[in-house]
């Protein structure tokens, strides 16, 4: 259209500037700071411009860690940047997520966000050094696995059913690793009616051991550990925590179909310092959703025991919410105190 002048680049602008000084037309304070007023619209449009940390609050070789390498690649390859995994493990997940809390919130530090620490650490460690609904920026959900419910392998009754009739007004006792186990052996308890003791483990794995000798009677396994051995008969697998059939074992029946109500899971996800502007979080939301659509993600999950289950930042952010509080009735129940 005639007599609209066509935009022109920064670095015209600038030399425009400085002849205009050279003619005594301009200051040369407003040309020096020329360049400065130009460039942090172009810096934030360019995230990410350098790599970014994802940390891992528990050691290598852990479920965590496992899933942060994998996810890494991808999104290196979608946000143009090399994603970093960083181990920074202690206090079952509280060093590293303590870290990210305080790291500066500008998009290049990340936490793997499982619901041990978000959801349950925040009722049952004491002087928690953050806080999870106010120290984190939910970016979305990527992942769940259920508990398995395991038995020794001449455990009375057939199946679930069966068990839940043999065992009723026996005692009976439950190995536990971690809270999360812990917490299901009390719900079931209390939700079966059932005369259970916990036994406290240093991991799950021993808990595991234990009740393939028959130590214990029963055992909420990780999914990946209990449905090995189960399928390898060293144990004999009931049922799964979650409420609805588990893709990676349909064989399994889900606790709700005998004990009304029982649903819990173990969800993996990303966050970010609580102040990381919106614009990168939608992009980093962005970059997860086309993660997990690619159809290469799903079976890189399954080699975890983990299915995808995917949560945009303002889903996942109402779902984090329930969670805290979710657990904390949990807690409560089973008689956790912090400590």
């Amino acid at each position: 259209m005639s007599g609209q002048s066509t935009p022109r680049a920064p670095a015209a602008l600038v030399g425009e500037l400085e002849e205009r000084r050279e003619r005594g037309s301009l200051p040369r304070r407003l040309v020096l700071a020329s360049p400065a007023l130009l460039l942090p619209r172009a810096a934030h449009a360019q995230w990410p411009d350098r790599p970014i940390r994802l940390v891992a609050p528990f050691p290598p070789g852990s479920g965590t860690d496992l899933l942060a390498r994998i996810i890494s690649e991808p999104l290196s390859r979608l946000l143009g940047q090399p994603v970093v995994v960083e181990n920074r493990a202690g206090g079952n997940g509280v060093v590293g997520a303590q870290a990210v809390a305080m790291a500066p919130a500008d998009g290049t530090t990340l936490l793997m966000f499982g619901v041990s620490v978000a959801a349950i650490s925040p009722h049952t460690v004491p002087r928690l050094p953050y806080n999870t609904l106010r120290d984190f920026a939910p970016i979305g959900m990527i992942a769940e696995q259920p508990y398995i419910l395991v038995v020794p392998p001449d455990a009375p009754g057939g199946d679930l059913a069966g068990w839940l009739e043999a065992v009723k007004g026996r005692d009976l006792t439950y190995a536990y690793g971690n809270a999360g186990s812990q917490i299901m052996g009390a719900m079931l308890a209390k939700m079966a009616g059932l005369n259970l003791t916990g036994v406290p483990y240093r991991g799950g794995v021993e808990a595991l051991t234990d009740v393939s000798v028959g130590r214990v009677d029963c055992n909420f396994a990780d999914f990946g550990a209990g449905i090995a051995q189960h399928r390898g008969g060293r144990v004999r697998a009931l049922a799964e925590s979650m409420a609805k059939t588990f893709p990676l074992s349909p064989e399994l029946p889900p606790l709700a179909t005998r004990v009304p109500g029982f649903d819990a899971d173990v969800w993996l996800a990303v966050a970010a310092p609580a102040a990381t502007p919106a614009s990168v979080i939608s992009k980093l939301s962005g970059a997860l959703d086309d993660m997990v659509r690619d159809p290469t993600f799903g079976p890189k999950l399954a080699s975890l025991g983990l299915a995808p289950l995917r949560k945009g930042a303002a889903e996942f952010g109402g779902f984090l919410e329930s969670q805290v509080a979710l657990w904390g009735e949990r807690v409560r129940m089973a008689g956790i105190q912090a400590g």
